[in-house]
């Protein structure tokens, strides 16, 4: 099940019909030529806009090539009702970019004025409240602009994903859990569906693959995967397997008219009596296909991953922010080695849910401890084996959540760091996660705004292409990890 969109590129030149139409033309090719020999194919409209007849004609080309997202280039001052209408006819995200003139020698007759004609084009856009992408240099040359679209190909991904995506649910809420409250009209603002059940459409369906002959391919998937070491409970993968497919089914059976699934399950405190087994392992697996399965009902972390998912082409995960790290283990092990504060650092953390590929050597399959004692006594594990534990592979991360309030607003944060090369020494899917300024964004972002404890991650810096999204998508609230020298509104100028 391919649950990523991949992005089909075309580029629209326009030219306003005072201009020499050649001018555009050539700047157009000499943009495809550049982008094509370092990133690949794009799609090169033949036909230029000067009105509103090429506009339609362009846009028909485009959809015609098969294109989803679009560039539209302004070769020179460009006509500004019809590049901005391309936007709107065109279904599938755009980026707006202008040439920046080529030399001193001539300014006359290849004087372009695109710059200038970048001010009008935004100024339309707004006019008819039409979203599209802007780079936050947008005028450049034909190297520059191919750089722009190659950036602008990830965030096309999930503006895509995003408008043909459904979030599954199964099971409300867990008892004290309104954190991951979910507001669902933000979600249908965005153009996301939402299906909800109960767990028992989930128990049936479970029950319903008991006999499945698959079961046994899967299953030695999962032991293939976690190897010797991993493997610590080989009587657990047939229940896992089953499980695993009644997601899969459940995906291709109720998409519907969307193309791209991603779930919100709840995972406990019922679940794994009546499984026989804890989620985390299986969840942990679809995540790393590109299918998000969020702890808790999490349907904001669910989208959230999705986005992730879409933006780095890898696997993601959702984490608590969990707990701080202790002085000593500071002192011990990261003080003098990263040139980070305790206060910089924290443990993010979760079950069992993080794909294998993004865990340290000596990753396995293993049983909740908290469930364990709450609802097995503390004895020997059963039903509350198959989480995935291990440390996570340090590395470059972005810790980041789009969020519905209660209120239905929705707002957003994105924090770049690393998890670093530090052992836990503590049990679940773990890592120390150090972020310049954590202190100060925990504070008055993460408290402030009234995020809840998960957030997602992305394995990578990340933080450009998701703020660009989130912009398009009309987000005006995104908080990021200030620096020193910025002081967030609610923050004591005198401490």
């Amino acid at each position: 099940m391919n649950n990523i969109p991949e992005v089909n590129l075309g580029i629209i030149a326009v030219s306003r019909d005072c201009f020499v139409i050649s001018l555009s033309q050539k700047r157009r090719k000499a943009v495809v030529d550049s982008f094509t020999e370092k990133y690949g194919p794009v799609y090169e409209a033949q036909t230029t806009v000067e009105n509103e007849r090429d506009m339609m004609e362009a846009v028909a080309e485009v959809k015609a090539a098969g294109c989803n997202a679009l560039v539209v280039f302004l070769g020179n001052f460009g006509p500004e009702t019809p590049e901005t209408l391309i936007a709107k006819y065109f279904d599938g995200p755009v980026m707006f970019v202008a040439a920046a003139e080529e030399t001193g020698k001539d300014l006359i007759n290849g004087r372009g004025d695109a710059y200038c004609g970048m001010l009008n084009c935004s100024y339309n856009l707004a006019l008819r409240h039409i979203p599209a992408v802007i780079p936050e240099y947008p005028v450049g040359t034909a190297e520059e602009i191919s750089d722009m679209m190659a950036r602008f190909v990830p965030v096309a991904r999930a503006l895509i994903g995003i408008n043909s995506l459904k979030i599954i649910t199964f099971g409300p809420r867990p008892q004290d859990f309104f954190a991951c409250n979910a507001p669902i009209q933000p979600l249908y603002d965005l153009g996301v569906e939402v299906q909800e059940n109960s767990e028992l459409d989930l128990l049936v369906a479970y029950h319903e693959h008991k006999e499945d002959p698959r079961i046994p391919d899967v299953a030695e998937d999962m032991a293939k995967e976690l190897g010797v070491d991993g493997n610590h409970y080989p009587d657990l993968l047939p229940r896992m397997a089953q499980f695993e497919l009644t997601l899969l089914d459940w995906a291709k059976d109720n998409r519907g008219a969307k193309k791209y699934v991603a779930f919100a399950d709840k995972c406990w405190p019922a679940f794994p009596k009546e499984f026989g087994f804890e989620p985390c392992y299986v969840n942990s697996r679809l995540t790393s296909r590109g299918i998000p399965v969020a702890c808790e009902v999490d349907i904001y972390g669910a989208l959230s991953e999705y986005i992730g998912a879409c933006v780095t082409g890898d696997a993601v995960t959702l984490l608590d922010i969990n707990n701080s790290v202790p002085r000593d283990l500071y002192e011990d092990e990261i003080a003098g080695k990263y040139p980070y504060t305790l206060k910089d650092t924290f443990m993010g953390f979760h079950c069992g849910n993080t794909p294998f590929c993004k865990l340290s050597k000596g990753a396995a399959v293993k049983y909740q401890l908290i469930q364990n004692r709450l609802l097995e006594n503390g004895g020997e594990p059963d039903f509350t084996r198959g989480t995935l534990e291990g440390d996570i592979a340090p590395g470059k991360i972005t810790f980041f959540r789009l969020q519905g309030s209660a209120q239905g607003k929705l707002s957003a944060y994105i924090a770049q760091g690393e998890v670093l090369e530090v052992a836990t020494r503590s049990f679940g899917g773990i890592g120390i996660i150090a972020i310049p300024e954590m202190g100060r964004f925990y504070r008055h972002v993460l408290i402030e705004k009234h995020y809840p404890h998960h957030g997602a991650v992305a394995f990578a810096h990340a933080g450009s292409p998701l703020f660009t999204v989130f912009r398009t998508l009309g987000i005006t609230d995104i908080s990021f990890n200030q620096p020193k020298t910025m002081l967030y509104g609610t923050e004591n100028p005198f401490e």
